[in-house]
């Protein structure tokens, strides 16, 4: 709780006093520390707090003075407008104001560690946009609606608590992909198609790095090798802000943004679909070229750039995707009828 009056002295002390009484609950050790924003104030902050230590700790029983290890702490902030007196603080995100370094789009799969990523970077100043690989009929209708959820809670951090989120139709390449390549190399030119709609959508909407959730070593498609040669179809910057992190930081911090009873749902992305047997942890780039050879991806890129739905999500978003239809297309359009 914040209180405030003038920039009157008695009327700061007076102040004081009364939320020193309502706030503590027993006689203890106490600091008074006082900020002067209003640098035309006759007083330092120094002398404020001496002023109000004189004129309340003879009124205050049982409180004494301990500037090393207080049990309780007063906070004085004078500025302009008045005095703010306040003896608890509600840490916030941090970091720098959300837009400050440029936008980011994000590659949201529904498990735990790509909402961190996105919440890590807009915590460093980065806007944020979600682009997820929805694959329906092939994976359920509930793991689009993980992400929708997913969604709703970040949306809590962002400017006027809005997100947006891209669904990208990733069907006909998912099954041109599970038809013609090699078993061992299929989550490997997945991964190399998704970062190449991912950087054609970013350069044509002025976003300036692609964004994951990778770990080094997690899994199979988080090699060193696999990322060398996934990220070699891209010229963009790919930030990863997880990429050292252990998974038990990853989980603290999922938990700490409310994402990660969402992120367990057991329903499968595009990733973890018809994952191969033996899948390649050491991807060789002339083994990638030679696979993409089998089929012509181009006019599957193009189709599914042009078929992305975008949604605007809040956290009070009210959206069962399974209410409007089997597909995301069907289910989305309907949606948006329902919302004119």
């Amino acid at each position: 709780m914040i209180y405030r009056t003038t920039n009157q002295i008695d009327e700061i002390a007076k102040l004081a006093k009364e939320v020193i009484l309502r706030e503590s609950k027993k006689p203890g050790s106490m600091k008074i520390e006082t900020k002067r924003a209003d640098k035309r104030f006759p007083m330092t902050s120094l002398e404020i707090s001496q002023a109000v230590s004189k004129i309340i700790l003879p009124e205050l029983q049982g409180f004494t003075v301990d500037v090393k290890n207080p049990e309780y702490k007063l906070e004085i902030e004078v500025r302009h407008d008045g005095a703010y007196i306040f003896m608890s603080k509600v840490p916030l995100l941090g970091g720098f104001p959300i837009g400050l370094n440029g936008k980011g789009l994000v590659m949201l799969s529904g498990g735990i560690d790509s909402p961190v990523a996105a919440y890590l970077m807009m915590k460093q100043g980065v806007e944020v946009e979600l682009f997820h690989f929805e694959s329906t009929p092939l994976t359920p209708l509930e793991s689009v609606q993980k992400v929708i959820d997913i969604s709703k809670k970040l949306a809590h951090f962002m400017p006027k608590n809005t997100i947006k989120l891209h669904l990208v139709p990733f069907i006909h390449i998912h099954e041109m992909i599970l038809s013609k390549v090699s078993d061992p190399y299929i989550i490997t030119i997945m991964r190399r198609m998704m970062y190449r709609l991912a950087e054609r959508y970013a350069l044509s909407h002025n976003i300036l790095a692609l964004v994951n959730g990778e770990s080094v070593g997690q899994v199979a498609s988080q090699t060193l090798d696999s990322i060398r040669v996934v990220e070699n179809v891209t010229n963009m910057p790919i930030l990863r802000p997880v990429i050292t992190d252990d998974k038990n930081r990853i989980i603290d911090i999922s938990k700490k943004i409310d994402t990660f009873d969402i992120s367990i749902r057991p329903f499968s992305d595009c990733c973890a679909v018809y994952v191969p047997k033996n899948p390649i942890t050491h991807p060789k780039l002339e083994k990638c070229l030679e696979e993409e050879q089998k089929f012509d991806f181009e006019p599957l890129l193009k189709e599914a750039l042009e078929g992305i739905e975008t949604l605007y999500i809040k956290p009070d978003t009210e959206l069962i995707i399974a209410d409007f239809g089997f597909e995301v297309k069907d289910a989305i359009e309907n949606y948006k009828n329902s919302q004119k």
